[in-house]
């Protein structure tokens, strides 16, 4: 019996720095990433790592001390391997993966901006195939599906399995992208009235129910099924939505260096926090806390804290929560 199944994408990242780049504002006063035209332009520095919503989570999961699994479907060519040489050292399952005899692994290709904001290249492979009629229910034993977003095939996957996890009592945490939310609620009404936990950005909750402030953003969402919601916003925090009580947690000031992966790293550390003790006042705490160690290192899973590591860094930096009842 596995704690946590992680369902979701898996990805070779390639992180692409230069002294170059240079960021303007377009018509749409959109912030946007400039490269000159036929330009040959020397990277600083590249970095090669296992991305993907699925697999980070995954890890992150892990090293805070759950039994993890991840289900996800890959290629069979060198970047397959990569992606299960990096699970395997972390101590996370991967009987459960489908490989593509034909598709590749997903590949994305990050580039760093001076202000260390991220824009993403990604090319999807094998993530967007996965189907049902390749999961193997009989070996999903576990307390909690963790889904991150999924699209094409993938995504009615998982609204599969969240047919059968709602059937067979395990409950499901979802952080979905802004991809999905744009799709509408609507489009995700079916798996959202399944969720226990949902976790997006605010950008993701405005596009999924129109513009407002947090506590709109909250109620409005948590009315479509999600028993506790929670929306990040940078460096202004994170909120969360429970039993009509809002949560608000206040950042630390940090170094950014990258911003990769903090959101996988912050919802999987929540949802971590309720599994653990069911208090949404610790798993934000904690999520902030990771998320703050991830966004201080090159790579989303490189700084991922252990249990012990977080609850230590949690003293030494509390985080401050403050509570509010609607």
């Amino acid at each position: 019996m596995y704690d946590v199944i992680t369902v979701g994408s898996a990805t070779v990242d390639a992180l692409a720095r230069t002294e170059f780049c240079e960021t303007i504002h377009d018509k749409k006063n959109e912030e946007c990433i400039v490269y000159p035209v036929g330009a040959k332009i020397l990277m600083k520095e590249l970095i090669l790592t296992v991305g993907g919503g699925g697999t980070n989570t995954a890890v992150s999961l892990s090293r805070l001390g759950h039994k993890v699994a991840f289900l996800g479907k890959i290629g069979s060519k060198y970047n397959s391997g990569r992606v299960i040489h990096q699970l395997k050292k972390e101590n996370v399952n991967t009987s459960l993966i489908i490989r593509s005899k034909t598709g590749r692994t997903g590949y994305s290709i990050v580039l760093d901006s001076k202000n260390h904001d991220r824009t993403i290249l990604t090319f999807r492979g094998s993530n967007r195939d996965l189907k049902f009629s390749e999961v193997k229910l009989k070996k999903l034993k576990t307390k909690w599906f963790y889904f991150s977003s999924m699209i094409g095939t993938s995504f009615r996957t998982l609204e599969k399995i969240a047919n059968y996890a709602s059937k067979n009592n395990i409950k499901i945490a979802f952080n979905i992208s802004s991809y999905l939310a744009k799709k509408g609620k609507n489009y995700l009404k079916n798996i959202l009235k399944k969720i226990n936990i949902l976790v997006l950005n605010k950008e993701e909750a405005a596009l999924l129910v129109g513009k407002g402030n947090i506590e709109n953003l909250l109620k409005k969402i948590s009315k479509l099924g999600p028993n506790i919601v929670s929306i990040t916003d940078g460096k202004h925090g994170a909120y969360a939505l429970y039993n009509n009580q809002i949560y608000c947690g206040k950042s630390n000031k940090v170094k950014i260096v990258e911003t990769t992966g903090a959101g996988d790293a912050f919802a999987s550390s929540f949802v971590c926090g309720i599994i653990k003790k069911g208090n949404i006042d610790f798993a934000m705490k904690l999520g902030m806390t990771n998320a703050e160690s991830v966004i201080q290192h090159h790579g989303a899973k490189e700084k991922l804290l252990t249990y012990n590591a977080a609850l230590k860094i949690m003293k030494k930096r509390p985080i401050r929560v403050i509570k509010k009842r609607l």
